[in-house]
């Protein structure tokens, strides 16, 4: 069985919601409009850094204070996943209107959640929710939430945003390239479950 960070649960794991992981997720979320905020609030640029610095950091977080505090429940399970899409979708449309992202990209990984989504009232038919977040998966959230930050930082002044510029060139290239291939993969795992339960009830 998994916890909410993809991981095995362990004998003897708590499944109480109220968990120190599913906190940090929380934060995490309220962080979406604080980040929106001071982005278009004007000369608030490193206050939205950090925001990203945090929100990545976190993200990296509440998945180790899972594992070692042995907490696990099915919001955090749907609830971690969620608070990343929302996160890179607010972050993503949040760059595009500065110019920060060309709008091709921002369109392409929405259509890869939008067509995801498609599989969800399938899913839902056969008893099931949204897929288990992947390694991969999670790879590509993280590549892409380090992305963030370095790539507004080289939108500055000086030789900071220019290595900035060099290293946010590399993560949000993995990033988009993860994200796009684990859509591909989640996509064809919800499609064989979709159909192989058609299949058992075929008579």
């Amino acid at each position: 069985m998994k916890n909410n960070h993809g991981g095995r649960r362990a004998a003897g794991a708590t499944s109480s919601n109220l968990t120190l992981p599913n906190a940090i997720t929380i934060l995490r979320a309220f962080g979406i409009p604080l980040f929106l905020w001071t982005l278009f609030s004007g000369d608030r640029d490193l206050w939205a850094i950090l925001i990203l610095i945090v929100a990545g950091a976190s993200d990296y977080l509440d998945g180790k204070l899972a594992r070692a505090l042995n907490q696990y429940s099915r919001l955090g399970e749907l609830l971690d996943p969620l608070v990343d899409r929302l996160y890179i979708a607010a972050v993503l449309i949040g760059l595009t209107i500065r110019d920060v992202i060309p709008l091709w990209l921002l369109l392409i990984l929405i259509a890869r959640d939008l067509i995801l989504a498609t599989t969800l009232p399938g899913l839902y038919r056969i008893g099931k929710g949204p897929l288990p977040v992947t390694f991969l998966g999670k790879a590509a959230t993280l590549n892409l939430l380090y992305a963030f930050p370095l790539l507004l930082l080289a939108q500055q002044n000086g030789a900071a945003a220019t290595v900035a510029g060099i290293f946010a060139t590399a993560f949000a290239g993995w990033g988009v390239l993860l994200y796009l291939l684990t859509g591909a993969q989640y996509l064809l795992e919800a499609r064989s479950q979709i159909r192989g339960a058609s299949d058992t009830v075929t008579p």
